[in-house]
């Protein structure tokens, strides 16, 4: 699996997604959470200029059009901050302000993700989410970085 979910992010193999996002389809289903959108964790528009797609947003979409529920982009990120592999022990420190909302939104919201590496990005990311009018936030991701990230997030 993650051979493919690297193939995805790293090598532009769109063709992955659809069949990356159906097993996150059937679980997020399983869970009943009765969600009212999708959205995903945004990139900073350098980091979209090189890769050429936000691969977080192509599941987010693939993903919502699953579910039956709308996409949208919520969140905008407003700080570069280096890619969390890179970050060693500073994974876990992100700056607060990371993202911002660019729309309000109620209810229940599904946060999409490629991989969860220490959890931070997701936790800025929920964080704003929530600002933006969310009452729950839920996590989908392909991979898992650290098993013990998910600790807080479960």
């Amino acid at each position: 699996m993650g051979g493919m979910v690297r193939a995805l992010k790293y090598g532009r193999r769109f063709g992955l997604a659809p069949l990356l996002a159906e097993p996150l389809a059937e679980a997020v289903l399983a869970q009943g959470w009765g969600l009212s959108g999708v959205t995903a964790i945004p990139t900073l528009l350098p980091r979209l200029v090189v890769r050429g797609y936000n691969p977080p947003e192509l599941l987010g979409r693939i993903l919502a059009a699953r579910l039956g529920l709308p996409y949208l982009r919520v969140l905008r990120r407003v700080r570069y901050t280096p890619s969390q592999p890179t970050r060693g022990r500073a994974r876990r420190r992100l700056p607060e302000d990371l993202f911002v909302p660019v729309l309000r939104v109620e209810g229940s919201w599904l946060l999409v993700d490629d991989v969860l590496t220490s959890g931070a990005t997701f936790l800025r990311a929920k964080e704003a989410l929530l600002k933006a009018g969310a009452s729950r936030v839920y996590g989908a991701f392909l991979a898992v970085r650290d098993p013990g990230a998910l600790g807080p997030y479960r």
